[in-house]
Formats: structure tokens, C-alpha cells, sequence
């Protein structure tokens, strides 16, 4: 038989000292012992009763015992019950709501530094690592491209859509191009391009260096080179992301070790597993959460990710969510979550 058929129901007793060592080790970071769950459980239970339960729900794999302590604490699947069954999630505190509002309020900024301020938001309201990706451009038309030159042969590239979405990235060539070179280039795709979907201005490119070479002047060979990297820096199809707060990590005990956080800030910069949960996470109606192991990334073994999509009038654009330790505050970031997809949505929906 599978485990799952030998598996009980828990009792309410079991589910309700459950709770509350879940509560307590999010609180205080430290192992419960059955003394401090007795006190703190409200029921007239010995210690002894509460070892048992302790011991039985140990055996189901819902918590463990740490080596250097008496007392338990959740593993991850003792977490996830706890979200879908036990956990009571209330609505937003008036500070919370009010400092994430008035990020919205003001209408200011570009869709490109909105993206960039609710990142930063989140991860302020939530002393976590706040994560946001650049919304999709469906179906739009590149307007305008244009070239700066930064240092160490790097290129930042400024695409405007349907005349009023700007992306910026930065990229990396393999000389160095004067402006002149790059305003060249520049000329050169804004003619072959404007009024191009990426998808297709992709596809143009790929057609143009299938041809002979000896048919394409410098010009065209250099704009169309620092044009294939550009268009598939991000964009349709693809998610990008931006990232604030991660320092915020290292004061979590959990990820103390030197390695695990350098591991995990490489993780972030290289953008491709985790863009995979995030990718996941656009094909959901509502809030999810990820749960140390359940991520399918052994660098997020110790954390978890609370994600939300966010959409305009037309669909879902992208997801925006909260990467911290396991032991987090699930009752006060899903709502964090769920409010600023909600008004992130509106807000880039009232700029169409």
C-alpha cells in the first residue's frame, strides 16, 4: 500500500498543535518543545500527550526533530498543510495597505520604473526579497530602437512598442561600437523594422545572416549583430525580471551560510531557473506558494516563494511575488501578494 492509503486523517487535536508550533517557529525561529506547546496549545493536555502527538506527527513527515534540540519544527510538508488547512489569512493591517496604495497613487512613473518600485515595495513592506517581471508585450509593434554606449563594450538598448512602451536592457558585445556606430545602427533597424512585432523582427534577422554576407555592408552586419542580442534579451514569449531586496536574506537564519547565499544570489542573477517558477506561476488565476523543495530547485530548498499573477484588460501580462525563508509570515504576505497584483494590474491597465 502507498503511503497515502496509510495515511489518517489528523485529529482536530493534532491539527490544532500542529498550528500552533507552526505559529510558534515562525515567531520565535526556535525549536518547540511539548512544555511550550502545552502552555501555549490552550487545552488541558499533558507533556506526555503532546509527545505522543509529536511523535506521531513526526512519523508522518510533518515535523522533525533538529539534532541539537529536544523541541520540533515543521518540514515542509508540515508547512504546506498549514497554508492549505490551517492557516487563517486575514485581511491587510491599515499601515500595509496604506504604504502599498500610496505607491500607486501617485501615476507618475513609467511602466518601466513602476515595475522596478513595486519590487522595491515589496520587498520594504515584506523585509523579504520582492520580485516582479517586465509585462508581456502581446502583439506589439517595436516603434523605435535605440542605442546607447556604456563601458566594457556594453550596450544599453532602448525598445519603444506601439509608441508608448519603453524596455531598456543592457547587453554585452563582442567589440566595442562607437556612438556614431551605434546611432548607425540604430537608423538602419528603426527602417527595417518599425511597426515589426519581436517575433518577426527576429525571424527577419536570422533570414538576413542565412544570406550571403558579402551582400550586407558593415553597417547592417554590426546592427543587425547587436540586434539579435537585443531582441532576444526578453520580450515576447519570454519573461524578465526584476529583483529587490535580496540582502534582506541574509539576515535569515536559515540561509547563513556563506555558500548557500552565494549560491542562491547566482541563482537570481542567472535568471533561468527561476524564471521557470515564475513562468509557472503566469498560468495561475490566483495566489501560489512554493514551498522549500516543491520549487524543483535544490537552492530554493530552504526558502519559499509566494507568487501572484497580474493582468491588464486584456489577460494576464506577468507575476509578481515574495522570496524568503520557509519560515515566513504566510498570513501576512499572501495578502501583500494579492493586493499588489491587484492594483499593479490596474494600474498599467490605466495607462493603455
Amino acid at each position: 500500500m502507498g503511503q497515502e492509503a496509510r495515511e489518517e486523517p489528523l485529529s482536530e487535536r493534532a491539527q490544532h498543535l500542529l498550528r500552533i508550533l507552526v505559529e510558534s517557529y515562525i515567531r520565535d525561529g526556535q525549536p518547540v518543545g511539548s512544555r511550550a506547546l502545552s502552555r501555549e496549545s490552550g487545552l488541558q493536555l499533558s507533556s506526555a500527550t503532546v509527545r505522543n502527538v509529536m511523535a506521531d506527527l513526526e512519523d508522518l513527515g510533518f515535523v522533525a526533530s533538529p539534532h541539537t534540540s529536544a523541541g520540533r519544527i515543521p518540514t515542509d510538508k508540515g508547512y504546506r498543510f498549514f497554508v492549505d488547512t490551517l492557516l487563517q489569512v486575514r485581511p491587510l493591517d491599515e499601515a500595509d495597505s496604506s504604504q502599498i496604495r500610496r505607491q500607486f497613487e501617485a501615476g507618475r512613473d513609467s511602466s518601466t520604473d513602476l515595475i522596478a518600485n513595486v519590487s522595491q515595495l515589496l520587498s520594504s513592506v515584506t523585509q523579504l526579497a520582492g520580485v516582479v517581471t517586465v509585462p508581456r508585450t502581446r502583439g506589439a509593434q517595436i516603434s523605435q530602437v535605440e542605442f546607447v554606449p556604456l563601458a566594457e563594450n556594453r550596450v544599453l538598448v532602448v525598445l519603444v512598442f506601439n509608441d508608448r512602451e519603453v524596455q531598456n536592457r543592457i547587453i554585452q558585445t563582442d567589440k566595442r561600437y562607437s556612438a556614431d556606430e551605434l546611432k548607425r545602427a540604430s537608423n538602419f533597424l528603426n527602417e527595417q523594422f518599425r511597426g515589426r512585432s519581436l517575433t518577426e523582427a527576429r525571424q527577419e534577422i536570422l533570414r538576413q545572416l542565412s544570406e550571403a554576407r558579402a551582400h550586407l555592408n558593415q553597417i547592417m552586419l554590426d546592427a543587425i549583430s547587436v540586434a539579435q542580442q537585443a531582441f532576444d534579451g526578453g520580450a515576447e514569449g519570454r519573461l524578465e525580471y526584476v529583483i529587490k531586496g535580496e540582502t534582506n536574506l541574509m539576515g535569515v537564519a536559515e540561509l547563513t551560510s556563506v555558500e548557500k547565499l552565494r549560491r542562491l544570489f547566482e541563482a537570481f542573477n542567472e535568471k533561468r531557473d527561476f524564471l521557470h517558477l515564475l513562468d509557472h506561476s503566469l498560468k495561475a488565476e490566483r495566489v501560489q506558494i512554493f514551498i522549500g523543495h516543491e520549487s524543483g530547485y535544490q537552492i530554493l530548498d530552504d526558502c519559499s516563494v509566494v507568487t501572484a499573477p497580474y493582468a491588464d484588460g486584456d489577460g494576464v501580462i506577468g507575476v509578481l511575488g515574495v522570496i524568503g525563508p520557509t519560515r515566513m509570515a504566510y498570513e501576512r504576505v499572501i495578502p501583500i501578494v494579492d493586493m499588489t497584483a491587484k492594483l499593479l494590474g490596474a494600474a498599467l491597465n490605466s495607462r493603455r
